[in-house]
């Protein structure tokens, strides 16, 4: 995949037109990074000019604990703007993505498109045919550790998360469990066949020692897999550059995980891959997916993958934002505002071919460990 150096920000939202890229190209790990742009260079851009509706449809807009008992204390959350977060009583750190309705719809259409993403695949791990444990963490609304129950009907599957908002009504297979992944972690060692996780970015404050629970509480022969990206939005034709919001989108990021003790840029140092071996995994495979931002591909699928990105993406910009670039980067509402409503019209445009990168890996702890 081809890099472009960052060119100069022009006082508008750039429109003209790069020529059109039918199908994303092999996934690639290089990035071109910029720094972040203030909230006040988006005040000073203003409202971009609206266009026309281009009449494109987007896709849809007992819970148990080993470290607390579900109470009125967790379920008193915090608000903030008048979106709700996870409990104080839960754990000490900050985690920037509300927990309420609105934000769990984002999980839910996300969970569809990483689907759509693996050809309908929950996992690339070579698991055995018929695993006895797996952990999901950070599960969210817990349909991974539905699915995963369902196809697995002889496998207790777990899913944690800091907030209870999955679903009671979930195959017998499964349960959910209130608990905080930076601590230590409370399962037995050698005890999971499937260790999952996926999109935990800007949770983990050590990935490291992360991983390294991982690693004691997986079985031996077993399987640790995490999926992740970093933020940073690329093209591989140049027609997303440093003036577009789209580029903004991970340098902004980035710098807000920084302030919050949180790295964010997984992919450019391979982190993930480094923390893996470290933790003592062996046979680390790496796979990165080219995620689009919107339908702008000619590829059926990849074009159906970016419906549901842009549509997970668009569900709720403001709760994914207010935190991390109001809270933590000093943001007014107005900069943020203005900021989203640059973000929400470049994603219309289908000559602006941004894209994420996923990756996706895999590791095994030694029979013999």
């Amino acid at each position: 995949m081809s890099s472009t150096k960052a060119q100069s920000p022009a006082p508008k939202s750039p429109t003209t037109p790069a020529p059109k890229s039918p199908t994303p190209g092999p996934a690639s790990s290089t990035a071109v990074v910029h720094d972040p742009l203030s909230g006040a260079h988006w005040a000073e851009q203003g409202l971009p000019e609206e266009d026309e509706e281009d009449g494109d449809s987007t896709v849809g807009s007992d819970v148990e604990s080993s470290t607390a008992s579900i109470s009125s204390s967790i379920l008193h959350y915090r608000t903030i703007n008048g979106r709700t977060y996870h409990s104080d009583s839960v754990t000490d750190g900050e985690y920037w993505g509300p927990n309420d309705e609105k934000a769990n719809e984002v999980l839910d259409i996300f969970h569809h498109a990483m689907t759509i993403c693996l050809d309908g695949r929950l996992f690339d791990a070579p698991l055995p045919e018929n695993p006895e444990n797996a952990l999901d963490v950070g599960t969210g609304t817990g349909l991974w550790a539905i699915d995963f129950a369902d196809q697995f009907p002889n496998c207790t599957v777990t899913g944690t998360d800091i907030s209870p908002i999955q679903p009671s009504w979930v195959p017998p297979n499964v349960r959910f469990e209130i608990d905080d992944y930076n601590k230590e972690w409370t399962y037995k060692s050698d005890h999971f066949d499937f260790i999952h996780a996926r999109w935990l970015t800007a949770t983990v404050k050590d990935w490291y020692a992360f991983y390294k629970e991982a690693y004691r509480c997986c079985k031996p022969g077993g399987y640790m897999e995490h999926m992740d990206a970093s933020g940073t939005i690329k093209s591989d034709d140049g027609s997303v550059t440093k003036a577009h919001a789209l580029a903004q989108w991970g340098p902004v990021w980035q710098a807000a995980g920084k302030k919050i003790g949180c790295e964010l840029d997984l992919h450019s140092t391979d982190l993930m891959q480094n923390a893996m071996k470290e933790a003592g995994f062996v046979d680390i495979v790496s796979k990165d997916y080219k995620v689009p931002l919107s339908p702008w591909s000619n590829d059926p699928k990849t074009k159906e993958l970016g419906l549901f990105i842009r549509a997970m993406t668009t569900q709720d910009l403001q709760g994914s934002l207010q935190f991390m670039w109001g809270n933590i980067m000093g943001w007014t509402k107005e900069e943020i505002s203005i900021y989203i409503k640059h973000f929400e019209r470049e994603l219309k445009n289908p000559d602006l071919h941004g894209y994420f990168i996923y990756r996706l890996v895999y590791a095994q702890k030694p029979l013999d460990a």
